[in-house]
């Protein structure tokens, strides 16, 4: 049995270590591959981003003027219903050019030509051409097999790309066909939207035929200065407030219908205002329908996108994200260090309780990162890290369960079941409870003259009558928490003391000697009651009390929980002198350990010579007391 547990162990520590590397495989393959928990991991980073939002003031010098619901309402007696004549942001223009703009960045579409009034986009056009190469203008890569297709050759100038691609390359876009292609100075404003539709990233280019086309955002950064990542997107980071925004149309009649009114100090307020600034012209209105889902919350503008985008670019505040290589190896070493604990420890609440802590540790380093504009992608090794612990756990529950269950079926041979579910509760096994020396007291019972009566009766009639006997006794003996060794023919053994420690063992097998007696007698009634010529045998019972080894000792095939050593060897030779003396004897050392047993007394028999030993032993009858 103790190879067998060894076995288990053995084999316990070599799955440990398979799962382990199979579980660091399967995750490296997440990384690198799968990606099935991005999803995840970028959830976890928005709550984090949302509650560091404040700390990312959005920059002062990035303004927006937005086109509102509002501004909808305001300009119905200037410009009528949306689309307003391009003529309008003409005047908008030509007004702010006064204060001298960085960039002036249209996130509006203007792809239809005003057939009605051609001056209106000439007019716009034209104040375009005032201010280049400080206007913006957006183009949208469209996503229709049967759209025709725009030569990118023909667009590297209002691109600005500077390596050209192939000849060949075309691609479909939206462009701002009402304005003349001389004052075009493009990029695209295609939204990068994640699987689970959370727009967390912005596009720097797009590679189409090697042709690399900037985005609106990237386009202007770069032509202000800023040095791009060398990627084709960037994770961005979100403040949630700081942004200086107006109303379209409060400001048109400011700069426009109000402007000559304005006192010199008006003048200067509002040129603190708006000069030098990169002003972003947008729509917010809920009929523009450009509002995207992101790590903030629904309903974000599209402007507001690309003012961030603008803002992460121009301050380098865009989030940077910890390589996958390094994740893997903060996950490799934490699976290696819980199978490790597994292996050394093996107890799964200690090693569940630090997995808990640790995980803690690792959310709080994550959050207090994105604070520093860092993402770490932590959370899948984690998952990997608590699946492989919660599957060795299970397996440790289930393998504790099987030795639970063989231990259980080993020990009710021996003992009484209420000792055994005891033995258990406290996660005894096999293995820890053997080779113990104990203070224990011994019983030997044997029955009298059994050879003769075996040659006098019908063997299977004897071991009937043994049958029935034992029974009662075993009985006896578990009654009083002794546990059962052996059947030695018609002799029985047991022992108090073990497995589970008890000071009062002696008296417990003193009184378990004396009721074995009763039993006997009543036995012999109940033969002679049924006419049984099998009636008239007896039995000697002795005790002895000292120290003892035990333990489970025996072969690979079979293994016997028992007691061995001189406390034994002395039992036996006391039950051996009863013949003639009395039914019960105990000696001197089980009469001392029974201390004042106040229900116990012990006549003096005499002392005799024992094989063995060269002191003669001293022997007591045990007798209840009246009470």
């Amino acid at each position: 049995m103790q190879a067998h547990l060894r076995s288990l162990h053995s084999g316990q520590a070599h799955w440990q270590l398979l799962s382990a590397l199979i579980v660091i495989v399967l995750l490296a393959f997440e990384l690198l591959a799968l990606h099935a928990l991005d999803t995840t991991e970028a959830r976890l980073t928005d709550s984090f981003l949302r509650y560091h939002a404040a700390q990312f003031p959005a920059d002062p010098n990035i303004v927006v003027i937005d086109i509102d619901d509002a501004s909808m309402q305001a300009m119905q007696e200037i410009a009528g219903l949306w689309a307003w004549p391009r003529e309008i942001h003409a005047d908008l223009i030509d007004a702010l050019s006064e204060f001298a703009p960085r960039a002036i960045v249209f996130d509006i579409a203007f792809s239809e030509r005003d057939l009605r009034h051609p001056k209106s986009d000439a007019r716009l056009s034209s104040s375009l051409q005032a201010i280049a190469p400080r206007g913006y203008l957006a183009a949208t890569v469209i996503d229709d097999a049967h759209a025709a297709g725009a030569p990118l050759r023909d667009l590297q100038h209002a691109f600005d790309i500077r390596a050209a691609g192939a000849d060949s390359a075309s691609v479909a876009l939206l462009l701002p066909g009402a304005l003349a292609p001389a004052v075009w100075q493009l990029g695209l404003d295609n939204s990068v939207v994640d699987a689970d539709g959370v727009l967390r990233r912005y596009r720097i280019r797009q590679d189409i035929g090697g042709w690399r086309l900037p985005s609106l955002a990237a386009r202007v950064a770069s032509d202000l200065g800023a040095s791009l990542p060398d990627s084709e997107t960037f994770l961005m980071s979100w403040p949630d407030h700081g942004r200086v925004r107006y109303s379209y149309g409060q400001l048109y009649r400011l700069l426009t219908e109000q402007r000559p009114t304005m006192s010199d100090a008006d003048v200067l307020q509002l040129d603190k205002l708006l000069r030098g600034k990169v002003i972003v012209i947008g729509s917010s209105a809920t009929s523009s329908f450009d509002h995207h889902l992101t790590p903030l919350g629904t309903g974000y503008p599209g402007v507001d996108v690309l003012a961030t985008a603008i803002d992460n670019l121009l301050n380098r505040h865009e989030m940077q994200r910890l390589l996958a290589w390094w994740a893997l190896l903060f996950g490799s070493i934490l699976i290696a260090a819980l199978a490790w604990a597994f292996s050394r420890y093996g107890n799964p609440l200690y090693i569940g309780a630090v997995l808990a802590l640790l995980s803690l540790l690792c959310l709080f380093a994550m959050d207090q990162a994105i604070a520093q504009l860092w993402m770490l992608p932590f959370a899948t090794p984690l998952i990997f890290a608590w699946i492989w612990f919660l599957s060795a756990a299970l397996v440790g529950f289930l393998r504790e369960r099987r030795i639970r269950e063989q231990a259980v079926s080993l020990f009710q041979r021996f003992l009484n079941p209420q000792v055994v579910k005891k033995i258990i509760d406290q996660g005894e096994t096999v293995e820890s409870m053997s080779g113990r020396t104990s203070e224990i007291s011994v019983l030997f019972s044997d029955i009298r003259g059994f050879t003769t009566l075996s040659e006098m009766h019908d063997p299977q009639q004897v071991v009937q009558l043994l049958n029935r006997y034992f029974d009662k006794q075993v009985e006896v003996i578990f009654k009083h928490g002794g546990t059962l060794d052996k059947f030695i023919g018609d002799c029985i053994m047991a022992f108090w003391g073990a497995p589970i420690e008890d000071p009062n063992h002696a008296r417990r097998a003193v009184a378990a000697a004396l009721e074995m007696e009763e039993t006997l007698l009543n036995f012999q009634k109940e033969l002679l009651d049924e006419d049984s010529d099998i009636f008239n045998f007896d039995v000697g019972i002795g005790v002895h009390s000292g120290s003892a080894v035990v333990g489970f000792i025996g072969a690979r095939r079979k293994l016997d929980y028992t007691a061995i050593g001189d406390t034994v060897n002395l039992a036996s030779r006391v039950e051996g002198l009863t013949k003639d003396i009395s039914r019960v004897l105990v000696s001197r050392e089980t009469m001392i350990a029974c201390g004042d047993a106040t229900d116990l007394m012990f006549e003096l028999r005499g002392s005799f010579s024992v094989k063995g030993r060269a002191a003669e032993v001293e022997l007591y009858e045990p007798k209840r007391k009246d009470v």
